[in-house]
């Protein structure tokens, strides 16, 4: 077993928040040169730049995940994590029958989809920054569903966190794991709140790697990931 470095939270030029550098491309160059040994795509409620960016990282050492940050009709933000396309693109489709709402560039900014050539695809017109219909209790149960992991996003956050937006993390609840935004936060979390991690939350290509978290296991997929959370064999998690 190894220590990998990963940063499992970061959006592309898709989420209409990021700026427009993100490319599938740029991201898994930077990545790279910040010594990452994975990556998640996480978009908010759509997962469709994480298939390319996982193509552009086809020759380099870096795994990428196919990942979403999906919007609760509470306003939380979980991050869902999955093996392969099939099953990001299982949970996009439930989101999407969710998500109402078209964007308006002007006001929130394009949402672009990129090809790991750095080719634009296409727009997404949906309003992706928007909140879905689901709950955090559907969201997570269906993220397990399809043998996913689920992490409640930012919790040290005034905003879009499971503690701003409820106080509490409502009993029966099964996250995975609780990420906090950065690594000195955690004597404040780390008492009521396993385990945690920290991720960046990249929106430039500059946040990429800024704050990382360390997995013991033996290789760089998601089942690795899911024992190295819930410390299983040996597996686990270092901020």
């Amino acid at each position: 077993m190894r220590m990998f470095k990963a940063d499992l939270h970061i959006h592309t030029c898709l989420s209409p928040c990021a700026e427009l550098e993100m490319s599938p491309r740029n991201i898994v160059q930077r990545a790279c040169e910040r010594g990452l040994d994975i990556i998640a795509i996480c978009d908010h409620n759509s997962g469709e730049n994480a298939p390319y960016t996982s193509r552009s990282a086809e020759n380099t050492d870096l795994t990428v995940t196919y990942g979403m940050e999906i919007t609760s009709m509470e306003e939380v933000h979980i991050l869902a994590l999955f093996e392969n396309k099939q099953t990001m693109l299982s949970m996009q489709s439930l989101v999407y029958e969710h998500l109402q709402g078209v964007n308006i560039d002007d006001l929130y900014g394009d949402q672009v989809v990129v090809n790991e050539h750095d080719e634009i695809m296409g727009f997404n017109q949906r309003l992706l920054i928007g909140a879905t219909g689901l709950t955090v209790e559907r969201i997570v149960h269906e993220i397990h569903e399809l043998g996913g992991i689920a992490i409640a996003a930012h919790i040290d956050r005034e905003s879009f966190s499971i503690l701003s937006q409820l106080g509490f993390v409502p009993e029966g609840l099964n996250l995975d794991a609780f990420e906090i935004s950065a690594p000195e936060r955690l004597e404040e979390y780390g008492d009521d709140y396993q385990p945690l991690v920290s991720f960046s939350d990249a929106h430039t290509l500059e946040g990429i790697g800024s704050s990382y978290t360390k997995f013991y296991m033996e290789a760089a997929n998601l089942t690795e990931m899911g024992k190295a959370l819930h410390g299983e064999q040996g597996r686990g998690v270092f901020i």
